[in-house]
């Protein structure tokens, strides 16, 4: 299954709602799976993105159909990018 890199900006909205809910990215998580993609790890970061996630999505329209779910309440801005692994980008060279 193809894997993808989701970074996230939290906006203003964002971080009240993580702040107020601290359990909120755990159950953005469970939500996610229900849309059929699975977060294989996860990391708070310090810079440009808030969280920089990897995720297994059966194909790119599915990965379409979360960010813009995601996008869409207000609280993050996000960039998705497919992942290929290097062993399978040697494969392609």
């Amino acid at each position: 299954m193809p894997n993808f890199i989701l970074l996230t900006r939290l906006t203003a909205n964002g971080v009240k709602t993580l702040k107020n809910n601290p359990g909120r990215a755990a159950e953005v998580n469970r939500e996610v799976e229900q849309l059929g993609v699975k977060v294989l790890q996860q990391w708070g970061t310090l810079g440009q993105y808030d969280f920089v996630s990897v995720v297994e999505a059966p194909d790119a329209e599915t990965m379409a159909k979360v960010s813009i779910e995601l996008g869409s309440r207000g609280t993050t801005v996000n960039e998705t990018m497919c992942a290929i692994p290097v062993e399978r980008l040697a494969d392609l060279i």
